[in-house]
């Protein structure tokens, strides 16, 4: 079950209505510390971070904006704007409202390419940040996969069917998983809508760009990535992961050796984050916290 949160909303500088998730640290939470921003993927939902913020809002402010297009927050009208430099400058917007000058980042996937873009225009914001499944460089095999079912469109007439669905385009990513698990994960990425079929929480218009290429990764991220060098820095792989592969990790390791690289056993891209292996990550990431 959910931890309490605030459904709030802030305004993209074009004008669109964009939500986020407010949870609140605790009374017993020391003061001063930065919040916790957790950025999602191309085509997740704040509902992805539902089991982290639980378990991490008693001590820390957590904040889980959604991208424009997706869940509660207004789609683009212009399609060509679902890319990450977009992303950020919404990021950015947020960051303002809420008179935030430092905060941690988590981002899986696009997410991590969004927290790779801030810290290269300001790295003395981000206190700290984790890059989950993500790299500057971004395997093209990973990146077909992707385009093979972005922006399709389907719909399901059950949540069992929806589940279904799911472990079959996804189920090498998570091999461990059983119909519980799938069900879970249909109910984080779909809703129910209004025609009464289950369909998938995102504008299907996000494909776009990215099957342009411009709302993939954009070129050269070698120096973003090691704007990080001087924070507190976690790299997370899936094992069987097709999008961040083991050489650029052990390349991303090599240019900021401080950096703590864990691989996930037995899953794909992207690790949910409440692996044991990776809640211990960002514990001891939380943990370099100053």
């Amino acid at each position: 079950m959910d931890s309490a949160f605030d459904d709030r909303f802030w305004q993209s500088p074009d004008g669109l209505s964009l939500h986020f998730r407010d949870y609140p640290a605790g009374e017993s939470a020391p003061s001063g510390r930065p919040p916790v921003m957790c950025l999602h993927g191309l085509t997740r939902n704040a509902r992805d971070f539902a089991h982290l913020a639980d378990r991490l809002s008693g001590e820390w402010r957590v904040i889980v904006p959604e991208m424009r297009g997706r869940g509660e927050s207004e789609y683009a009208k212009d399609s060509m704007t679902y890319n990450p430099l977009t992303y950020v400058a919404d990021v950015e917007a947020l960051l303002a409202q809420e008179g935030i000058d430092r905060f941690v980042a988590i981002g899986t996937s696009l997410g991590g390419l969004m927290t790779m873009l801030l810290a290269a225009k300001d790295p003395t914001r981000i206190a700290g940040a984790l890059l989950n499944d993500i790299g500057p460089v971004v395997n093209p095999d990973g990146i077909d996969r992707i385009r093979e079912y972005v922006g399709q469109g389907r719909s399901y007439p059950s949540w069992m069917h929806a589940a279904r669905a799911m472990q079959e385009m996804h189920g090498g990513a998570h091999p461990g998983y059983g119909i519980e698990d799938w069900l879970e994960m249909a109910k984080r990425c779909l809703v129910l809508q209004q025609n009464g079929r289950i369909g998938y929480d995102y504008d299907m218009n996000i494909a776009e760009p990215f099957q342009q290429d411009e709302g993939a990764a954009p070129p050269d991220l070698w120096p973003a990535f090691e704007a990080l060098a001087n924070v507190p820095l976690t790299l997370l792989r899936g094992e069987l992961s097709d999008l961040l592969t083991a050489e650029t990790l052990a390349e991303m390791q090599r240019r900021i050796p401080a950096a703590d690289a864990v691989t996930v056993p037995g899953v794909g891209h992207a690790p949910m984050l409440d692996e044991p292996e990776a809640g211990a990550a960002i514990d001891r990431l939380l943990a370099r916290i100053a």
